[in-house]
């Protein structure tokens, strides 16, 4: 996926209309959100196979922002993402190559942004701010979740260390029921192949 990311986004700036696989991969995105949750986020998303596959090695590996994290910033990035795209889909219309040279330039401003966030960060800081994933964090909520077993788990944490989202499902082994309530989840199972006590499960 990450060779067809590159392909894309390469290629795209000779044939502008191979920019409408943008907005496939969007509609990808959110449809299956409602089954599956973030599932496409993990590997299935070209751009986020691209920072896992080639950009993870040169990431600092620190902690994402908590900022990024927060609904309210996400919304706002959300908003100014879809008004942009919004007003360059109306006066690129109805000229099919001028849309597809949009949706090329927009993957490419963004990628850049997410690779100077993996430079500081992580590699998949962007995620939290993708529109696409965010949408699938609110229309997958309770899709597909991470179960944690609290009489096997013993508190070693490395489900949080190898986390590609960070997120810390040993902090919810004593929610009841016992699930690992938090929606950014890309059901990638790194946690659960990890966990030396298999108290994760989905």
């Amino acid at each position: 996926m990450s060779l067809v990311f590159l392909g894309i986004l390469i290629g795209g700036w000779v044939y502008p209309l191979l920019g409408y696989f943008i907005p496939l991969c969007m509609f990808l995105g959110i449809g299956i959100s409602f089954f599956q949750g973030r599932k496409w986020c993990d590997w299935y998303c070209p751009r986020g196979s691209f920072y896992d596959a080639l950009v993870k090695p040169f990431s600092p590996k620190k902690q994402i922002p908590k900022l990024f994290k927060r609904q309210p910033f996400r919304i706002i990035v959300l908003a100014i993402l879809m008004s942009v795209m919004t007003t360059r889909l109306i006066f690129s219309w109805p000229n099919p190559y001028k849309i597809g040279a949009f949706f090329i330039l927009m993957l490419s401003v963004t990628t850049t942004l997410g690779i100077i966030l993996t430079l500081f960060f992580h590699q998949r800081t962007w995620c939290y701010l993708c529109p696409v994933g965010f949408l699938a964090n609110l229309a997958g909520r309770g899709k597909h979740p991470l179960k944690i077993d609290s009489s096997a788990c013993i508190d070693c944490k490395l489900c949080a260390k190898v986390c590609p989202m960070q997120i810390e499902p040993y902090k919810f082994k004593k929610e009841k029921p016992e699930i690992v309530q938090d929606w950014d989840c890309l059901k990638c199972k790194t946690c659960v192949i990890n966990c030396p006590k298999k108290a994760l499960k989905f």
